[in-house]
């Protein structure tokens, strides 16, 4: 039988707290350097920002038949997106970052692409968001898996929005009848 019980030195967590309230949420348990975090976010957020402006426009566009259960799809998967990258912009603030907002640079860091279609091209939209949840998925899995336990708080948002983005590629297969 182990011996081992579980203790803490109070007082020095103490100490260390007062001497470096500046650092925030930051302390000496976090293990990634917060810049790189703060890069990876960013780009998080930018992905997120390209989802969310594809989704509203194919909610706003889309035509033709099954318009109604297809375009409240879109939008409840914009809605998601959107709160997704305010989650991530919020973590990016909490470490000490400025969130990056730049429309001029969105594009260019984002994972995903903005890609538009006829209005009655359902099939290419809900394929063009499979594609796009497909991409996400796996470049927030190799986020979480880079993250591990340096930086266990942001691991877990990631954790969160991935399960989301995989919900959606679910919800797309079932729209595409797959």
């Amino acid at each position: 039988m182990s011996d081992s019980s579980f203790s803490i030195d109070v007082a020095a967590i103490r100490q260390r707290a007062r001497q470096k309230m500046a650092d925030g949420p930051v302390t000496e348990g976090y293990r990634r350097s917060t810049g790189e975090v703060i890069g990876v976010l960013n780009d998080v957020l930018a992905t997120e920002i390209v989802c969310w402006m594809r989704y509203s426009r194919h909610a706003i566009s889309a035509t033709g038949i099954d318009r109604a259960q297809v375009a409240a799809e879109f939008a409840e998967h914009a809605d998601e997106e959107r709160d997704h990258a305010m989650r991530a912009a919020e973590r990016i603030s909490q470490l000490g970052g400025d969130p990056d907002f730049d429309p001029k640079t969105i594009a260019e860091r984002a994972h995903t692409t903005y890609e538009t279609f006829d209005d009655g091209d359902l099939r290419g939209m809900l394929e063009e968001n499979l594609v796009a949840e497909r991409i996400v998925i796996e470049s927030y899995q190799e986020i979480i898996r880079w993250l591990g336990d340096g930086d266990v708080t942001t691991r877990r948002l990631m954790e969160h929005i991935l399960a989301e983005e995989e919900e959606h590629a679910d919800d797309i297969m079932d729209l595409l009848g797959n």
